[in-house]
């Protein structure tokens, strides 16, 4: 607000100021003596025209750095108070200068002599006069404001065009997906997507199986995987030293990285991978069907399936979203439609 204050209390003593300046003509300025006026020559004017247009240059710099203070929307309002009246103030200068110009003889009004006039004014004061149908005319900095709005419109337009026409991996994959389940008629039950996911998914799939509640929450799953993958180390151990090998381990090193990941299955929200899914399998004697709309399908446990030990044949049947979330894999719970 202080800076609105005084940017309006410096505009209003530029615009008494240059008023007084501008209305004050030559023969009002040496009314008492004639003789005083006739000396003006053409040059002298010209020279006298010259410097009031950069002392109104000079004022406009003042005002532009006053109204360059403030928020983004006071600093938008200032400048454009600014230039309405830089241009006020310009468009009476130009036609004092004229009119001072016309006291010479030279005129303005049609043909050679204003293009005569004009010319002069251009070459040695730098100002050009115009007609009011000129002055009409947009000015530049409207033009360019006009030019940045129709740019501004074009790209939000290219923006929206290219938005609409992008199908992102995971629409791809849920199309897929759709394809293979529908047909069995199955469909995506959402599990919620955070690092239990796996677990999370396997107890929505026993309470479908068992017509009721899980038997086991998704922490307990968790527990059960870890102690079997202890129980079964020789059976894990190499699997997970492929993917997690650092350079040259000792024996005993790599049993307390083994152990340490068993602690982090049981104990934090790790998100489970193929290691889980197979000790999910044999800990619960159950097939799992993996399908995915990005990968293979993949099969778990196929003794545990029709004739193997699971007198009922019931199977656990999951999908796998590689590009459900930006955070990672996403396990769900497949059920009949």
């Amino acid at each position: 607000m202080m800076f609105s204050v005084r940017l309006s209390t410096l505009i209003l003593g530029t615009q008494m100021a240059d008023t007084q300046e501008i209305e004050e003509t030559p023969s009002e300025a040496h009314s008492g003596d004639a003789s005083q006026k006739k000396q003006e020559t053409r040059d002298e004017m010209l020279s006298r025209h010259r410097k009031e247009i950069s002392q109104l240059q000079n004022k406009e710099t003042e005002l532009k750095k006053a109204a360059a203070k403030g928020s983004k929307a006071e600093q938008k309002a200032k400048k454009k108070q600014v230039e309405e009246e830089i241009s006020r103030l310009s468009a009476k200068l130009r036609e004092k200068h004229a009119k001072e110009l016309a006291s010479l003889g030279y005129s303005s009004s049609n043909g050679n002599e204003k293009s005569n006039l004009d010319n002069l004014v251009k070459a040695v004061a730098g100002v050009t006069v115009i007609s009011q149908h000129d002055q009409a005319k947009p000015s530049k900095g409207t033009k360019r404001r006009e030019k940045r709005a129709q740019q501004e419109a074009a790209r939000e337009q290219r923006i929206q065009e290219e938005q609409s026409n992008i199908v992102s991996d995971r629409t791809v994959e849920d199309e897929k997906l759709e394809k293979k389940l529908g047909p069995l008629g199955l469909t995506v039950n959402d599990i919620k997507p955070d690092g239990h996911c796996l677990y999370r998914a396997v107890e929505d799939q026993l309470a479908h199986l068992s017509g009721g509640a899980s038997p086991y929450n998704f922490q307990q799953l968790r527990q059960m995987v870890a102690a079997y993958m202890r129980d079964h180390s020789s059976d894990f151990l190499p699997f997970y030293l492929s993917e997690n090998m650092i350079g040259e381990e000792s024996a005993q090193s790599q049993v307390e990285r083994f152990e340490n990941y068993c602690k982090e299955v049981e104990s934090t929200a790790a998100w489970g991978g193929e290691l889980e899914l197979r000790a999910l399998t044999h800990c619960l004697r159950k097939h799992i069907m993996i399908y995915s709309g990005s990968f293979p399908d993949v099969e778990m446990g196929k003794e545990y399936s029709n004739g193997g030990s699971d007198s009922s044949g019931s199977s656990i049947i999951l999908s796998y979203h590689r590009h459900a979330f930006g955070l990672g894999e996403h396990y769900n719970s497949v059920i009949p439609i």
